[in-house]
């Protein structure tokens, strides 16, 4: 009597599902590219927002010449940059405009999110009255030229009083340009999420989620917000860099920071230091600029592809 072969089971359990932040993680992980510059937006990061000790900043931020002193690497860490008109140090400008720049790109792209996510979600689930609202609103704000809309509503704020309650803020510097590209930029994220929850309210977990009982907050919290977080997240990472390069652009026409170092003050001051040769001023404000600019595009850039479902899987 022959007897069957038997092919025997693998005991090995399965492994877990891939989500969609593991599989992300592991993109930026194998890119090279992507963890330098996370690394020099992290070193932005800490000298910006976490700030220096008050040793260094007294170090560096005291006067050391009547006038202006060219970069030296001998001596003091306050030279290493030169000096302005009044003996400061244009390292201690530099490391200060990093903090402005990126408290103004960061909370500003945090407004643009949030207003812009929020009104597509909204829009795009309930339909209806609501949908046309936003269209109009977006349709608007859209209608007019972004730099001259962002430039006008910055005019309109500075040295305004805001009452908030039973507190008074006076707009100035940070808080007007903050206000400025929060309230203006966030049409893009806007329609982008929208259209994608026009496509989510129709998916069958959706559908069987309503016919269980679950209201429409609860959907939003645990299908439809969860599903458009990578939209969100690319776009606050997109918007930092056009933030940060709009407040130095807003600050050399006067309508930014003015009462605090900050990039686009450096770039106004050194306009007519070039024409004696005093070079090192504007050439430090643009290299931080740039070197902060490209890293942001690039992580930016390698963020996208790494959340993007249509790619994934695909290396």
């Amino acid at each position: 009597m022959s007897s069957v072969a038997t092919i025997p089971m693998d005991p090995a359990p399965l492994g877990r599902p891939r989500s969609v932040w593991r599989d992300a993680a592991a993109r930026l992980k194998r890119s090279r590219l992507a963890m330098a510059c996370a690394v020099v937006v992290a070193v932005y990061l800490a000298v910006g927002l976490l700030g220096f000790t008050p040793w260094l900043s007294g170090l560096l931020s005291h006067s050391y010449a009547d006038s202006y002193e060219p970069p030296r690497w001998s001596g003091s860490v306050g030279l290493w940059m030169g000096t302005d008109i009044e003996g400061r140090s244009v390292l201690w400008k530099v490391l200060y405009g990093t903090r402005v720049a990126l408290t103004v790109g960061i909370i500003a792209a945090l407004m643009s999110a949030l207003l812009g996510a929020t009104l597509g979600i909204i829009a795009g689930y309930f339909g209806g009255w609501i949908d046309n609202l936003v269209i109009w609103l977006f349709s608007t704000v859209s209608s007019i030229p972004w730099i001259l809309l962002m430039i006008a509503l910055a005019y309109a704020l500075k040295d305004r009083e805001l009452s908030l309650l039973g507190w008074t803020f006076r707009l100035v510097g940070v808080p007007t340009i903050v206000l400025a590209l929060g309230l203006t930029s966030w049409v893009g994220l806007c329609r982008i999420v929208r259209g994608e929850v026009l496509k989510l309210r129709q998916r069958d977990y959706v559908t069987a989620a309503r016919a269980v009982g679950l209201g429409s907050g609860q959907i939003l919290w645990r299908h439809i917000l969860p599903n458009t977080v990578h939209l969100i997240i690319i776009d606050f990472t997109l918007n930092l860099v056009a933030f940060v390069q709009a407040e130095v652009v807003l600050s050399f026409l006067g309508l930014g920071v003015t009462d605090q170092p900050s990039w686009g003050r450096m770039i106004d001051d050194a306009k007519l230091e070039m024409m004696r040769g005093v070079w090192w001023q504007m050439g430090a404000a643009t290299v931080a600029i740039f070197l902060l600019s490209l890293a942001l595009n690039m992580l930016g850039d390698a963020l996208r592809d790494a959340l993007d479902p249509r790619l994934r899987g695909v290396d």
